[in-house]
């Protein structure tokens, strides 16, 4: 049966993020499948994506990310569009009222749970506002009809906070742009021979240069004899970052997207994740799908994606230079980076974006199916 969706997102092109890539998957999952679909985001570069109408509402930019404020018109553009289900990308202001509309105007309503800001607050020393914080999220997300979590450690964590019905939805990955045969093109051999030298391995990190990603952590890792290191991404963080790690053979490719970032993660022989207050870890995917060795805390997201020792390591963040440790063990045995190499492409080969996407499906039928139940 073929659906019309709302799609309401806290972020969308040209930011990239998790929530945005989200996004872009779904909607591609929508347009291929027939469903009609209406987004509603602070930013866009253009007014139509994919053939869906996109209705951009006024922000304002808080450490370079533009936060949306709600949308005056939502009522009517709800009522006249007269979607199916409503589906609220990491919910906060702009979120808040869509479900709130939505619940007043009998629509069934999916949130989806993507950034842990409570767990924000310790590194922005405002950890005395966290009860307050949980409240909020949760008062929030009693609005919807079902919230989904990414992993069954966010999703307790909600039910804990009484924050309504969660279900578990996680995030795909695409396996033919992360492919490990990139590692054998002329492209990639050009970017090893710009970002690594002859000889040594390149170790790397993508995502957002902001505080929360811990990219400071990378200088634990200065110093171990043959390797070189790759840092994707941009943020507020970046030119502090940069001044940080002068003189150290790093290099700082900016943002890439589509087969530029495709191709730097085949150029990496390790991958490294810092953040220990991810509720995901879609770069982590990214990463074994490239068939590429993770070392990760053992914190958050990442547990749920790596087996210790089997598809990469994961190590406590609270000892000292946990990274190193595992670095040096796989610079100096390239048995076992081959091996956990392997095994990290294989534990993904299961989560497509279609695949994962039919599930996403799957609970939009199960917010409607009960909806019309409680009207019965």
């Amino acid at each position: 049966m073929k659906r019309r969706v709302v799609i309401v997102t806290e972020s969308f092109l040209p930011s990239l993020n998790g929530v945005t890539n989200s996004v872009l998957r779904v909607l591609e999952t929508l347009k291929e499948q027939g469903h009609e679909a209406l987004i509603i985001a602070p930013t866009s570069p253009v007014d139509e994506y994919l053939g869906f109408k996109v209705v951009k509402t006024k922000h304002f930019h808080l450490k370079q990310f533009p936060v949306a404020l709600p949308l005056m018109a939502m009522r009517r553009i709800f009522r006249e569009f007269q979607p199916d289900v409503i589906h609220v990308a990491a919910p906060f202001a702009l979120g808040r009222q869509a479900l709130r509309v939505a619940r007043r105007q009998d629509i069934p309503a999916i949130a989806i749970y993507q950034t842990d800001i409570s767990g924000y607050l310790q590194r922005y020393n405002l950890e005395l506002l966290k009860p307050a914080v949980d409240e909020f999220v949760a008062s929030v997300h009693r609005q919807a009809s079902i919230t989904l979590a990414p992993t069954p450690e966010t999703a307790a964590n909600l039910t804990a906070l009484n924050a309504g019905q969660v279900a578990v939805w996680g995030r795909g990955i695409d396996l033919k742009s992360y492919d490990p045969a990139r590692k054998q093109t002329m492209a990639v051999d050009v970017l090893r021979a710009k970002f690594a030298r002859p000889g040594n391995l390149l170790v790397g990190f993508v995502g957002r240069l902001a505080a929360e990603k811990q990219v400071e952590r990378m200088a634990e890792l200065f110093g171990i004899p043959g390797v070189d290191f790759l840092i994707v991404g941009d943020g507020p963080d970046r030119a502090e970052l940069e001044s940080k790690f002068e003189g150290h053979p790093v290099t700082f490719a900016g943002r890439l997207e589509g087969d530029a970032l495709a191709n730097a993660y085949a150029a990496l022989d390790v991958f490294v994740h810092f953040g220990t207050e991810e509720t995901f870890g879609q770069t982590i995917q990214e990463a074994q799908a490239s068939q590429l060795p993770v070392i990760a805390p053992a914190r958050g997201g990442p547990i749920h994606l790596i087996e210790n020792g089997v598809t990469g390591f994961l190590v406590d963040p609270d000892q000292p230079r946990p990274y190193r440790e595992r670095l040096i063990e796989l610079v100096g045995d390239e048995v076992l980076r081959r091996r956990i190499a392997k095994q990290a492409r294989e534990s993904v080969l299961g989560r497509t974006w279609e695949r994962n996407n039919d599930k996403l499906l799957e609970h939009y039928q199960t917010a409607i199916t009960r909806q019309k139940g409680g009207r019965a």
